[in-house]
Formats: structure tokens, C-alpha cells, sequence
């Protein structure tokens, strides 16, 4: 039977399923959060910042609303969820109302400082006490010297050629375009599909490896995925889907031999900034802990404390850590990642996954994850470290 059959026929199965889906995808193209959180002058406050001597914490400034956060949620919540007669199904779209309708508060109230704050929280949390204990643990470990592997000397033309040729192994498209107003040096953008590149970044080689197993080899591979199935929750989101998608990621750049002590630190370090917020450290002090105590060269410690403090306060950052280390121990328990891979979704949901699938909800994967057939790590301490997270 072809997909669209199977497709037609599911909705004539499930029809109050697939009309809420299909609104909820409508109404939710508007809200990627991150669009509207990366600061537009991230260079320009950073210069200011050093200029002060560390002192003047940044203006950032941010793209304004593009739609009505108020009659959004109206909408969202209009949703005849008790139409949907299968009880499993109905609290789970109803948990993905609560989480999208989380997501608007946040939009609308970035700059707004405490306000965006805790609304952050109730989607991304705090760190943990034992988040807390294995960043502190990673950063007992001493680095090797790998000054070739680290040097920045490649431009952004460069890190495009670079991603359209490890693309080629995948079936999907890259559409690669430069930005000057994301925090990362590379993103993909799940709603438009593309890979974004930060216009005036360099990059090292390890990292433009870690870049691309890590934003194509999972970020893509989820987005692409998440279209293909029939429900477009897949492609828009599961509630809290972040640590399991972030930790998918870091885990493939272990697989594929790009995870360096060096990256597992940025990780622990971005637990560390995030704890800072939640202790009440204002952006000088984040800094100053990460520059002047930790001694991380100024430029990666700003970024830290920009990822960390933009909105009014942001802890998404120390999801990373955690997600790789139930993403690993799945791993070491011989478990198959397939079913994580289906779209944006969320470990704590994988039984609802499976259970679609058997009810013709929810469809095998057709794009895999290169990195995941063969593990390349050669580095024992890496092993030791991920072995021992608690």
C-alpha cells in the first residue's frame, strides 16, 4: 500500500486525532523559540562589555513578536480534545498544548527579565544536584594538546562546503544560509528545514566534525524524520523533547570520534553558568566565574554567559549534559536509537512511540544517523568519564 493510502486511511481511522494535529501544526509554525532569542547585536554588546572591563552587563536586543500571543493561546486551547476518545492520545495532546502554550509566555516575555525567567523554567528546569556534581567531575579531568584540531582558520564558506559534502551521505537536502543573529556558530532551523551559519565565525576542524555530526547528523535527521510521519507533532515537537534531541546530538559526535575532554567541559561549564543563574550570579559575575576562575579564554566565556542569560534568563544549556548521559547509558544497555529519531520526541514518551506504531500512528524511520553504525571514539578517557556520570 503507498504511504499516502496508509495516510488516508489512518484519517479516516483517527479523524478527531489527525484534525487537532493538523490545527495545532497551523498554529504553531509562528512559536520557534530560539528565532526569538538569539540577541540581534551579540557582537556589538560584546565589545561594549569588554570595553567596561567587564562590568556593563549587555542590552541585548531581539526580534520583535510576528504574531498575537493572546489569541494564540485562545486557539490553542479552543482544541476539542475530548473529541479524541483514545485516553492516551488525549492527555498527551493536551500535555502538548500546556507545552506550547509555555512557550508563547516565554516568547512574549523575553527582555522582560525575571518574567521570562521563570516562565523558561517551567519548560527547561534547573539544574540538578548531581547535574551539578558530574559537570564538577568533568572538569577534574586534565586535556590533551590538540592545538592543529582547535585552531579556528576556516571560514563560514568554508564550514558550508564542509557540511554539503558530509551531507551527501544522507538522502535529504542541505540548504545552508548565513545568519548574524544566532548564538551558536551553526543551527539548524527546524521550521524552515536549513542549516543556519553564523556569518562572521570561524571554525576549527575538530569542530566543524562535532558541527556536523551533531546539527545534520541529528538535528536534520529529526526535522526530515519528524515531516515524514503521519502525526505533525513529530516534526514540531513533543512536550520537553530538548534533552533527549540535545543529547542524541552530543552522543553522535562521540560515535563519530569528534567529542573532545575539551567539549565535554563546554558542556559542564554550561551546567555551571546555568546553576549560577538559578544562585542569582547577575551576567559580570557568570563571567567572572567562568573567565576569572575557571580561566576560559573571554570570548568562549561570554558566549557561555550570553547562552546562559539572554531573555532574562535561559538554563536549555544544561540539558546537554544530562541528555547525553541517558543517551549513553541507553547505549551501553544495547538499546537501539531508532524510535528517538522518528522526529522531535522525547524519551519519556518512546512508549507511546512504540505503541503508535502499532496502531499505524507513527512510521519506521527513513532517515538513520550515519555516526550511529560504528562507534569511532578512540579517546579511553572520554569512556571512563561517561562510564562514571551518576
Amino acid at each position: 500500500m503507498l504511504k499516502e493510502e496508509i495516510q488516508i486511511q489512518m484519517m479516516l481511522q483517527y479523524p478527531h486525532i489527525f484534525e487537532i494535529d493538523a490545527n495545532l501544526d497551523r498554529l504553531v509554525k509562528k512559536i520557534e523559540l530560539l528565532t526569538y532569542l538569539n540577541p540581534l547585536n551579540i557582537e556589538k554588546e560584546k565589545q561594549r562589555f569588554f570595553a567596561s572591563k567587564y562590568i556593563d552587563a549587555p542590552i541585548f536586543k531581539y526580534k520583535k513578536l510576528q504574531f498575537d500571543p493572546y489569541e494564540l493561546h485562545r486557539l490553542l486551547f479552543s482544541q476539542r480534545l475530548d473529541q479524541i476518545q483514545d485516553t492516551q492520545i488525549r492527555k498527551f495532546y493536551q500535555e502538548v498544548i500546556y507545552y506550547y502554550a509555555n512557550m508563547i509566555q516565554c516568547i512574549e516575555t523575553i527582555g522582560l527579565g525575571r518574567k521570562f525567567y521563570y516562565n523558561s523554567l517551567r519548560v527547561y528546569g534547573t539544574p540538578t544536584d548531581i547535574d551539578v556534581q558530574n559537570a564538577r567531575f568533568i572538569l577534574h579531568f586534565k586535556e590533551e594538546s590538540m592545538v592543529n584540531e582547535f585552531d579556528k582558520k576556516y571560514s563560514p564558506e568554508d564550514a558550508k562546503h564542509y557540511f554539503e559534502e558530509y551531507a551527501k551521505q544522507y538522502t535529504f537536502p542541505l540548504n545552508v544560509t548565513y545568519s548574524t543573529s544566532i548564538a551558536a556558530d551553526a543551527m539548524v532551523s527546524n521550521n524552515t528545514q536549513s542549516l543556519l551559519i553564523k556569518k562572521n565565525a570561524s571554525f576549527s576542524k575538530n569542530q566543524l566534525l562535532t558541527l556536523a555530526h551533531h546539527e545534520i547528523g541529528v538535528h536534520l535527521v529529526t526535522t526530515y524524520n519528524g515531516l515524514l510521519q503521519p502525526l505533525k507533532v513529530f516534526s514540531n515537537g513533543f512536550p520537553k523533547n530538548v534533552e533527549t534531541q540535545e543529547g542524541l546530538a552530543v552522543f553522535s559526535e562521540y560515535m563519530g570520534g569528534a567529542l573532545t575532554l575539551k567539549r565535554l567541559k563546554e558542556l559542564a561549564y554550561r551546567v555551571l553558568a546555568s546553576d549560577s543563574l538559578i544562585k542569582g550570579f547577575s551576567f559580570s559575575d557568570t563571567f567572572d566565574m567562568l573567565h576569572g576562575q575557571y580561566k576560559l579564554d573571554r570570548n568562549q566565556a561570554f558566549t557561555i554567559t550570553m547562552r546562559v542569560h539572554r531573555g532574562g534568563g535561559f538554563t536549555k544549556d544544561r540539558l546537554y549534559l544530562s541528555g547525553l548521559r541517558k543517551i549513553y547509558k541507553r547505549y551501553k544497555n544495547g538499546v537501539s536509537m531508532d524510535s528517538l529519531l522518528t522526529g522531535k520526541v522525547s524519551l519519556e514518551e518512546e512508549d507511546s512511540i512504540l505503541r503508535w506504531k502499532e496502531m499505524g500512528l507513527s512510521q519506521p524511520i527513513t532517515h538513520f544517523n550515519a555516526a550511529f553504525k560504528e562507534n569511532r571514539n578512540t579517546d579511553k578517557k572520554l569512556d571512563f568519564i561517561l562510564d562514571n556520570l551518576k
